[in-house]
């Protein structure tokens, strides 16, 4: 668990992905990746909960499916963004809500009642306190809803690397910020290039960009701008993800990990029905 230093504005990040790369087609793979993970064709009539909505794209993507949508994010610039998509899109919409709101506050959370659907992607290893937010997302799920989460690879001594850089990254000045990401970028990219030769192929990574921006609708410079600043900054073995949430009555419906590599592994679970066992 991580301590209380400065926090990563991922607020400001997505605002600047809002104004510069967000477009129709990212909203369609956006929607797309929704439908895949939930496994129905649209979200009509369904109740969708954004835990950490941050530039608020998945709850438009959920809202354009069908789904009655509520939002929130710890960030106040998150909460901007969101509510500016809203303005764009259902600027009349009743079925879309916004709030600033925190994951690991029960009693905000209570509030809330369960949802059909429960998307947090992510989000709950930003908090400082995962294990709390893991508890605590659970009972906001309704019998037989789904919960899709994804949780940053546990990679051991790797992982400890990541974490001591993003604290660095935070306690730099501005203009330092954009060294480190370029540097990590072209670290990344020397490295991809060189697999790449080693297996014959081209050793430009443009078709994972193009591939990265099919799966989320996300933009890779912004991803990566995320991946670098993100802090505070917790892991977990998918194991660890899968027998916890099997205790709390749920089943696993998907998944999605990356092996040894950095990044998320993807879980949807559902929540059993009282009557199942």
């Amino acid at each position: 668990m991580m301590g209380n230093n400065r926090r990563f504005s991922f607020g400001a990040n997505w605002q600047s992905f809002l104004e510069r790369a967000l477009t129709p087609e990212r909203i369609h793979h956006a929607m797309d990746s929704l439908r895949s993970f939930y496994g129905e064709n649209d979200l009509k009539d369904k109740t969708f909960l954004d835990i950490g909505c941050g530039s608020g794209l998945f709850s438009l993507a959920a809202k354009k499916l069908g789904a009655r949508v509520h939002s929130f994010d710890l960030d106040p610039l998150s909460v901007t963004c969101t509510r500016e998509l809203k303005r764009r899109y259902f600027p009349e919409s009743n079925k879309w809500t916004i709030d600033q709101g925190d994951v690991i506050n029960v009693d905000y959370l209570k509030s809330l009642g369960q949802f059909d659907l429960v998307y947090s992607w992510g989000v709950l290893h930003h908090t400082g306190g995962m294990q709390q937010a893991l508890e605590n997302v659970a009972p906001l799920v309704a019998e037989g809803g789904k919960l899709f989460i994804s949780i940053y690879n546990d990679q051991g001594r790797v992982s400890r690397y990541w974490a001591a850089l993003k604290k660095f990254y935070n306690q730099s000045p501005k203009p330092l910020r954009m060294f480190i990401v370029l540097g990590v970028a072209t670290l990344w990219f020397i490295h991809s290039a060189l697999g790449r030769l080693v297996h014959f192929q081209n050793p430009f990574p443009f078709k994972e960009w193009n591939q990265k921006k099919k799966e989320r609708g996300m933009s890779v410079w912004h991803d990566l701008v995320d991946w670098v600043g993100g802090y505070p900054f917790e892991v977990a073995k998918p194991e660890a993800i899968l027998d916890f949430y099997r205790g709390k009555g749920f089943r696993l419906a998907k998944l999605n990990t990356c092996g040894t590599r950095s990044g998320c592994n993807e879980f949807v679970f559902i929540r059993k029905d009282k009557g199942t066992g």
